[in-house]
């Protein structure tokens, strides 16, 4: 078996990631063409569903397994290792059949009474089989990653990802003539059907490891009874982790529950308020968060960075970590917030075919900006072991957001868009306690200069990029001038970061991929 070092296996994990958001995204685009935004909203309102299942179902068992398998490995206890995943296997079983069923069973009134469109009951019924494949999943996963070795994950993940494109498309395409709830129910099952291709991916390497026969031998209960110490164990790490993440799904579940049900008290009918559903959250949130998977790539490297000057009690190379990642976190979302906003409504035209998409991001892009903090905010949290105080941020937010959203959506005249702005409010209220925190227990401050650089360099770029497209009107193509405003607007941003010696070559080189070619050509600070 293979296996890689911290920072090989963490830029695999980069490389595959950013493939398949890719991939995703493109998935989204063809999507939102063939069902509309109607169907997106119907798509979209079973998502928070299935991931709130997921996360019960899964019960923070993948990072106990890498952690126990991990440690198993180091002490040369092969068969411990058989246990762990001979218990967890016993457990996600349980619990996929136990919520794979009521997920079934309660779709009517989930669909009736909760999201108020009966037609996303199909889409709960079509995405429900996918509980007990991704538990399954996770569990591999875990091991392999326990094992450090990040290529079967890595695999999986694009094999799948793969698959789906094709299945979801064909299907989606396939049912529209049946109705959009047709059609989003089968594009859900596409979705079922590349997970469970990936889930084959990793079965195959998992056959190939010396823990085949995991299956094989006693009884998974007695092994239970018999190894308590690991049971306890697992559940030691999975518990918090589980209740953690129960928190971000339940609320994302509620959301579209809130939703619907503000809209509906607003006078909104059903039909438009699943529409603008589809269009906040199926399309322009998919647009607004793409640059959260690098400030995410970003937070892993920083938690045991933090972690380790923590335990030297070197404030100093804290405070600098800290602020290393927040650079890097501007200077990462600084560009994509200029050109989400000053091409907004292009961009909405161009990628799905709808202005109204466009609009909805103008309002959130300037708040975006902030939610591009969150993650190395939190993965320092995290490093200096307050993960507890960023749980309780997470759950101030989103507290927040869902009050606001029932009490501004309500409002006929605000309606939808009371919405946008409540989800904009929680990224802002989460993302300064997060900072707030972060000064409270370390005593860290910010270099303003940097960011009056940055906000200087984005002025600038946006000037440019507008003059640009208002040149491009009259002589190219929607798509090519926005390609071309795009990139000329980036040269510009980038030659501002160089001549203003916002970044030093340590910084650059943080960035996975794009620092290696970048760094070369950043003087030392």
């Amino acid at each position: 078996m293979t296996k890689q070092t911290f920072f090989k296996g963490t830029l695999i994990l980069v490389g595959a990631g950013l493939l398949t958001k890719l991939l995703g995204f493109i998935n989204r685009i063809f999507l939102s063409r063939i069902i509309g935004a109607e169907g997106m909203g119907l798509y979209q309102m079973a998502v928070p569903t299935m991931y709130l299942v997921i996360t019960i179902t899964q019960f923070g068992l993948p990072i106990a397994i890498s952690k126990l398998v991990a440690e198993a490995h180091a002490q040369r206890k092969p068969e411990k290792i058989k246990i762990i995943l001979k218990i967890s296997l016993l457990l996600v079983c349980i619990l996929s059949v136990i919520f794979t069923t009521a997920m079934i069973f309660g779709a009517p009134i989930i669909s009736k009474y909760l999201l108020t469109d009966q037609r996303a009951y199909y889409a709960l019924v079509g995405i429900a089989p996918i509980v007990p494949i991704v538990a399954i999943s996770s569990i591999i996963r875990g091991y392999f990653q326990g094992k450090q070795n990040m290529i079967p994950t890595a695999s999986s993940q694009m094999i799948e990802q793969i698959i789906r494109i094709f299945t979801v498309l064909f299907l989606a395409q396939h049912f529209l003539p049946m109705g959009i709830e047709y059609a989003a129910a089968a594009a859900m099952v596409g979705i079922v059907i590349g997970e469970f291709v990936g889930m084959l991916s990793l079965v195959y390497h998992f056959r190939k490891a010396k823990l085949k026969k995991i299956w094989y031998g006693a009884n998974s209960l007695k092994v239970i009874r018999t190894h308590v110490e690991t049971w306890k164990g697992l559940m030691r790490i999975a518990l918090p982790v589980t209740a953690g993440r129960l928190i971000g799904s339940f609320t994302f579940w509620i959301e579209p529950i809130i939703v619907a049900q503000s809209l509906a008290l607003a006078g909104l009918a059903t039909a438009a308020a699943t529409s603008y559903y589809g269009q906040l959250q199926g399309m322009a949130m998919p647009l607004l968060t793409f640059p959260t998977f690098f400030t995410y790539s970003l937070a892993v490297t920083l938690v045991p960075a933090v972690a380790e000057a923590h335990a030297q009690k070197n404030w100093r190379m804290v405070h600098r970590r800290i602020g290393q990642s927040l650079r890097i976190a501007l200077v990462i979302g600084a560009p994509f917030t200029v050109i989400l906003y000053i091409f907004a409504e292009p961009l909405g035209l161009l990628i799905y075919g709808s202005a109204e998409v466009g609009q909805i991001m103008k309002i959130m892009v300037p708040f975006c900006l902030l939610l591009y903090f969150q993650g190395p905010l939190a993965a320092a949290l995290q490093g200096l072991d307050y993960a507890q105080v960023a749980m309780k941020n997470s759950i101030y937010g989103a507290i927040l957001k869902t009050v606001a959203i029932y009490i501004l959506a309500t409002q006929p005249e605000i309606g939808p868009t009371g919405i946008t702005l409540s989800i904009s409010m929680g990224i802002v209220v989460v993302t300064l306690l997060h900072f707030f925190s972060i000064v409270k227990l370390t005593g860290f401050t910010i270099k303003i200069m940097d960011f009056i650089k940055v906000a200087l360099a984005m002025g600038l770029m946006g000037w440019c990029g507008i003059q640009l497209y208002k040149w491009g009107e009259e002589n190219l193509t929607d798509a090519l001038n926005i390609s071309v405003a795009s990139s000329g607007c980036l040269l510009v941003y980038l030659f501002l970061l160089v001549w203003f010696k916002v970044l030093g070559r340590q910084d650059i080189q943080r960035i996975p991929f794009i620092g290696k070619i970048l760094s070369p050509f950043i003087r030392l600070r």
